[in-house]
C-alpha cells in the first residue's frame, strides 16, 4: 500500500508519518530528507525539484516492488506532483490512500519560528505554496495536528488504511 501524507509546511505531516511509520513498520520518506541527501538544499528550481521527487519517486517505487508498505510525506500541494505518485501505485499496483494534514495558521505561524533539522521552510515559504496549492480530488483522511493528539491520528490512519500494527 501507498500512503500520501500532504500537508502545508508546518502542519505536522512528518510528525504523523514518522509515528505511523513506526506503529505499522511502513516504510517512511520524505521529500526533505530526500532534498538533503541529494545536497539541494536551499535549491528550489524547477529543475532541482524535478530531482528531489524523481528520486522520490524512484526510492517508493523500489519499496513497493520490494513488497514494503510505504509511507512518503511531502507538501504535494500541485496536481502535476501527486499525479505520478497515484500513476505508480496504479503500475504496482498497489492500493493508495491520501491523508491531509491540517493546522490553524496560527499554530502554523507559530510552528515555523523555530528551525527545524528536517525542513527550510518559514512562514513566507508557508504562505506561497499555501497560495499556490490545489485542493485534493480524491477521497482522503483530513487530519487536524492542533486539535488531535498524535495518537489519535496514527489510530485513524491505521483505522483507514487497515494496516496492522507490528509488534
Amino acid at each position: 500500500m501507498l500512503i500520501l501524507i500532504s500537508g502545508l509546511p508546518g502542519s505536522g505531516k512528518t510528525t504523523l508519518a514518522r509515528a505511523f511509520s513506526a506503529k505499522t513498520g511502513a516504510h517512511h520518506l520524505n521529500s526533505d530528507l530526500l532534498r538533503q541527501e541529494l545536497g539541494l538544499m536551499g535549491h528550489y528550481d524547477p529543475k532541482d525539484k524535478e530531482k528531489v521527487y524523481a528520486s522520490l519517486l524512484d526510492q517508493t517505487k523500489t519499496a513497493l516492488t520490494n513488497g514494503q508498505h510505504v509511507v512518503v510525506d511531502s507538501t504535494f500541494y500541485k496536481e502535476s506532483i501527486r499525479e505520478p505518485f497515484r500513476q505508480l501505485a496504479a503500475d504496482c499496483p498497489v492500493p493508495v490512500r491520501w491523508v491531509e494534514v491540517c493546522a490553524q495558521e496560527s499554530t502554523i505561524r507559530e510552528r515555523l519560528k523555530n528551525p527545524r533539522p528536517d525542513s527550510e521552510a518559514d512562514y513566507q515559504i508557508y504562505e506561497k505554496i499555501k497560495n499556490a496549492a490545489e485542493p485534493l480530488s480524491e477521497p482522503h483522511l483530513t487530519l487536524w495536528s492542533d486539535t488531535m493528539p498524535l495518537q489519535t491520528m496514527v489510530d485513524a490512519i491505521t483505522a483507514y488504511t487497515n494496516l496492522q500494527p507490528t509488534l
